[in-house]
């Protein structure tokens, strides 16, 4: 299988469990519940070390700005569909203007593997 492919797989996952490990922190109620609690430490444990593994075809500063920037968009949405929490429209354009940055790296840098 293509190694870059893997890389930005290991990545998407990473991603995923970080936003999970992220929604199970505001579950665990300050720690206060075990189970979150200790879910949220798997999906951590898991995130960090899907991200490991992305480092072996995706740039470090590439991998985190990516990991870090789609892990506060799917947490925001999270945040506002399954948590009904709200963002203003500042909250919102930031936002806009994290995915923003996102797709300009991924589309014009040539820091990133296309390939």
């Amino acid at each position: 299988m293509n190694p870059l492919f893997l890389a930005y797989g290991s990545l998407g996952g990473a991603i995923v469990c970080e936003v999970i490990a992220t929604t199970l922190l505001q579950k665990s109620e300050q720690f206060s519940k075990p189970l979150p609690t200790a879910a949220m430490v798997l999906f951590y444990l898991v995130s960090f070390y899907l991200l490991s593994q992305a480092l072996k075809g995706v740039p470090l500063g590439i991998a985190y700005a990516v990991w870090g920037g789609l892990g506060i968009v799917l947490t925001a949405m999270i945040s506002v569909l399954l948590l009904k929490q709200s963002l203003d429209l500042p909250a919102m354009a930031g936002i806009g203007m994290i995915v923003a940055g996102v797709i300009v790296m991924n589309v014009f840098s040539n820091s990133v593997s296309h390939g």
